[in-house]
């Protein structure tokens, strides 16, 4: 639960938690504790009581009604006959989508600004010695491709 906070964050945490409840603070965590322990036996009670109703073994990850339907009320052939024409559709989709993905990347190796277009020469006169020089012009830092970021 607080695997992305570090040993500072939860010091605040703590301290901030001491400062809005004081002396109550054992009783909010204790209370806290015993809410968690009861949602989860009310959990635990529901799924048994929805196993005894239906008359099948029913986990919580069950409860989702893609799972329920695909579980309980269909068979294989059932789900094969719904699935073949949505995987045809799905197999079109991926290859438009891959075809696309194939010209970005074409576009974006002929846009890289990373390999920089021959520039053609231009003749000047010779500039006096007391003429500033143009100032260069510095290439601007590489950017990542789309492929990178991919």
């Amino acid at each position: 639960m607080f695997e992305n906070l570090n040993m500072w964050e939860v010091g605040v945490l703590l301290l901030l938690a001491l400062l809005i409840f004081g002396d109550r603070l054992p009783n909010v965590i204790s209370d806290g504790l015993r809410m968690v322990r009861n949602l989860r036996n009310m959990a635990r009670n529901a799924t048994g009581d929805l196993s005894r109703e239906l008359g099948t073994d029913i986990q919580l990850e069950d409860l989702h009604p893609k799972a329920f339907i695909r579980k309980h009320l269909l068979s294989e052939d059932d789900e094969q006959a719904i699935r073949k024409p949505l995987q045809s559709m799905y197999d079109n989709l991926r290859s438009d989508v891959t075809g696309v993905h194939d010209e970005l990347k074409d576009v974006a190796r002929a846009a890289d600004l990373r390999t920089p277009a021959p520039r053609p020469a231009v003749t000047s006169p010779a500039t006096p010695a007391s003429t500033p020089a143009a100032p260069t012009h510095t290439p601007p830092a590489p950017r990542p491709s789309y492929d990178d970021a991919t």
